[in-house]
């Protein structure tokens, strides 16, 4: 019985499990198990539907309260030395964070330094106000000087001259807007149907993916969205629902990916989808014969066929679509000028739905200027690890060992060699380090029936080490694949090294990638940077970080013209995005504009995370960060929820900066600029008064005389006595006195 519960305590199982026996020695068990075990000694065998049906669904229990990205001001942690953008003060560096004392009051604060060395102490639960600083890489920014209005002339030129490109971008809206295309109706009872089918849960970022991509296709105006997301993340089910809608709709769809083999394995996905109703589904590939592209081609013209899956070879002039509707482009980047050239006049009036997991630089500013629309997935699948990544110089010994390692515990290895010529070279070397290995080799320049033989034989368990290739980067989906070597790593770029190591770690199993640089060369700094990108990026979900870590090596202002390049590097990427931004909606807003701003608090209060309670300083910048994030009670909730449930109990000076968050959700809803505290006076400045309730508040000041009255002095501040009470008490006073004007 104690091998059985020390079992159970593995497994994490709950000791109580519904229970009930089906025969003598035979009982069926309710509840969540990872995977099945025995106890020899008990003559007990426990399986689970993971070893009865070789699959195992999701089951809901792990939920990612925070699984929507911030989409600039997050995406990378803070490191000594870092330039930052503070909204007030301008450009310094990211020194460290600290915790200080001061008037008896303790709370952590950013350190900050600026030209001269001046110091700035940021609160952390300011700390959506400090940006990282991202512009071309390299790029050393010039340090502002506190006091000087150097800042404020900057930032005001910078905003003068976005003025121009948003004018611009509006003309763009606009003919975006002309274009008519097609409004699909309300989902269906069929449409519940086919999504009921799916076997597993879909994360919180799915669900709203799947409700973006409805909306946009039920509206007249062509869809043009871009879905970014890791590998097995849920992008494809997202696009079947797509698909089954536009089928259902009267329309056709085509589905384009960049490698034969991924076409190959979208249209499985398809055929196992849809098999259960009534959408026929075809491919275009050189896997498939000429009489049978002869064939398919004719259904579609006809409109026999829904649903079309293949290569580029689906836009050449010869296809013919009798009623398209919705383009699924599955790693858009990946192809060439022409054939984006193609689908560029076909998507003027189709719906348009691209996947990727690192998009190029130029599709995320695209979709950051709104030119695009963009969802991100960004909930990992349940139970997947992380991949460890290794970066060293190139060393037989360590590849013998990375490969055996591997095949002793039952897996399969990838080694990627991009090198058609000296191919066989590698792997008659590898026979040689490790002569009890099964070795084959793929590259492009074979036959599709070469390929496909040797994938499937891969796949099958036929060979123990692949050498290939990039044409392993995308499509080759293989679990039991869960050791990738490269050699060469410093050839490659960020978002492809990125998309190599995916080709492992995709089940529940820990994944290795090897990066291997030659032993006794020089590499250039941009060698090194992009194998510090991916060393840095290793956990899960990481595809948009490194986009954006892309975008940072590339440069940003090249992608918005020379004139504007300077503009980019006096205030960053992230600011300069939200300016643009602004001045967009500025020249758009159908009545008075108010640019929307970060709330400035300044309350008495002792707020700061102790070490007791959470030990790991970039566990703390990240809960920092999500505090600062919230913007509903809903996320406070959350947020609080997964406190309680990761560390523990919330001691009281955590407990005060969650309280200034409900302070801030309450004081965003009324557009109030700025509450500020002193003497036990809270002065509470608001931004605009217009949306404010004269009556609510004449009745608030009548209710609590000598406690709220309006400023003299200022017709836009009303003020609060808060006396000198802790900051919970001080809260709960604010929150109800601000929900009452709502």
């Amino acid at each position: 019985v104690e091998e059985l519960i020390d079992a159970l305590i593995r497994q994490k199982i709950p000791y109580t499990m519904y229970t009930q026996e089906l025969k003598e020695g035979i009982n069926i068990a309710c509840t969540w198990m990872y995977g099945g075990f025995e106890v020899p000694k008990l003559d007990l065998a426990v399986y689970t539907e993971k070893e009865l049906f070789k699959q195992r669904k999701h089951t809901g229990r792990f939920v990612n309260r925070y699984a929507e990205a911030r989409t600039l001001n997050s995406y990378e942690e803070l490191k000594r030395g870092d330039y930052v953008v503070h909204d007030q003060y301008g450009i310094g560096q990211f020194v460290a964070i600290e915790s200080r004392a001061i008037n008896g009051i303790e709370c952590d604060y950013l350190k900050i330094i600026y030209k001269g060395n001046d110091e700035l102490l940021v609160p952390l639960s300011q700390f959506s106000l400090v940006r990282k600083y991202v512009s071309k890489e390299g790029a050393v920014p010039k340090l502002h000087k506190l006091g000087s209005r150097e800042w404020t002339q900057t930032r005001q030129r910078v905003e003068e001259n976005v003025s121009d490109i948003a004018a611009r971008l509006i003309e763009l809206y606009s003919l975006r807007d002309t274009n008519i295309g097609f409004a699909f109706s309300k989902d269906s009872e069929l449409q519940k149907e086919f999504e009921d089918t799916f076997d597993f849960d879909l994360t919180d970022d799915q669900i709203k993916a799947i409700r973006e991509v409805k909306e946009d296709m039920e509206k007249p105006l062509p869809m043009d969205r871009l879905l970014c997301g890791d590998v097995g993340y849920g992008k494809t089910e997202i696009a079947m629902r797509a698909a089954f809608k536009a089928v259902l709709g009267g329309k056709q769809v085509a589905f384009m990916a960049p490698t034969t083999i991924l076409a190959e394995q979208h249209y499985e996905t398809c055929l196992g989808r849809f098999k259960d109703f009534p959408v026929n589904v075809a491919m275009l590939s050189r896997f498939v014969s000429k009489a049978e592209q002869k064939k398919v081609l004719e259904k579609l013209k006809s409109g026999g066929v829904d649903i079309l899956v293949g290569t580029h070879k689906i836009i050449q002039k010869d296809v013919q679509f009798k009623n398209l509707g919705l383009m699924i482009i599955d790693e858009e980047q990946r192809f060439g000028v022409k054939d984006k050239e193609k689908l560029k006049a076909l998507k003027n009036n189709i719906d348009c739905l691209a996947m990727s997991a690192t998009p190029i630089p130029r599709t995320l500013h695209m979709s950051f200027l709104k030119i695009r629309d963009m969802s991100l997935l960004t909930t990992p699948p349940q139970n997947r690890q992380a991949i460890e990544t290794v970066i060293d110089p190139y060393s037989e010994e360590r590849v013998a060992k990375a490969i055996r390692s591997e095949v002793e515990r039952g897996g399969q290895v990838f080694y990627l060699h991009n090198r058609v010529e000296t191919l066989e070279e590698t792997k008659k070397k590898l026979e040689r380090l490790v002569p009890e290995m099964l070795i084959d080799t793929a590259h492009g320049q074979m036959t599709s029936d070469e390929l496909d033989d040797i994938f499937r034989r891969f796949k099958m368990g036929g060979f123990h080490v692949l050498v290939a290739t990039t044409i392993i980067e995308n499509g080759i989906d293989i679990p039991n694949v869960n050791t990738i070597i490269i050699d060469r790593a410093d050839m490659y770029g960020v978002s492809q090294l990125y998309q190599l190591r995916g080709r492992v770690g995709r089940s529940d199993r820990k994944a290795y990638a090897y990066l291997f640089y030659p032993e006794n060369k020089a590499l250039s700094e941009v060698a090194m940077k992009r194998l510090q990108v991916i060393s840095d990026f290793t956990e899960l979900g990481s595809g948009f970080k490194i986009a954006m870590k892309d975008l940072e090596l590339r440069g940003a202002g090249n992608l918005l013209g020379r004139d504007q390049s300077g503009n980019v590097y006096s205030v960053g990427f992230d600011l300069y995005l939200r300016l643009l931004n602004e001045a967009v909606e500025r020249l758009t807003a159908q009545k008075e504009y108010v640019p929307q701003s970060e709330v400035l608090l300044e309350l008495d209060y002792t707020g700061f995370i102790p070490d007791s309670y959470v030990s790991n300083p970039q566990v703390k910048m990240e809960i920092y960060k999500k505090i600062a994030g919230i913007v509903c009670r809903e996320e406070l909730d959350a947020v609080y929820g997964e406190l309680c449930d990761r560390f523990g109990p919330v001691p009281d000076e955590l407990s005060s900066l969650l309280t200034l968050a409900e302070i801030r959700v309450a004081a965003t809803a009324l557009s109030i600029a700025s509450i500020k505290e002193k003497n036990g006076v809270a002065r509470i400045e608001f931004a605009k008064v217009s949306g404010i309730s004269v009556e609510k508040l004449m009745a608030l000041i009548k209710a609590n005389p000598g406690v709220i009255r309006l400023d003299p002095k200022a017709a836009n501040v009303i003020l609060m006595q808060t006396g000198k009470v802790g900051l919970k008490e001080k809260g709960a006073f604010l929150s109800e006195m601000l929900e009452r004007l709502t």
